[in-house]
């Protein structure tokens, strides 16, 4: 993959999972066609620029597993692959 976002946007694989049910059916993430809210952190942006010109470092890296908000992203595919842009005030924590 081949992108870098830039200020303080940041480009994540999201993770979905197929479902089982009780009796062992697998439902895919087409079934309800809900947003991820969690992906994979596969490039960062430099950072927000301050009003006094210097670039504040972002909070996320590469490789950091991510919750953010449901609507905020925007969709793109890049070599048949999905990925979401979110800016980083969108993302609400870093999962360990």
């Amino acid at each position: 993959m081949n992108i870098k976002p830039i200020h303080d946007k940041v480009a994540v694989k999201p993770i979905v999972k197929d479902e089982v049910t009780k009796s062992g059916i697998v439902l895919p993430d087409t079934v309800d066609k809900e947003r991820p809210e969690k992906g994979e952190v596969v490039a960062v942006g430099a950072g927000r620029i301050l009003d006094n010109g210097q670039t504040a470092p972002m909070s996320v890296k590469v490789g950091d597993i991510v919750i953010f908000k449901k609507y905020s992203p925007d969709e793109i595919k890049i070599d048949g692959e999905e990925y979401l842009v979110i800016s980083e005030g969108d993302i609400m924590a870093i999962i360990n």
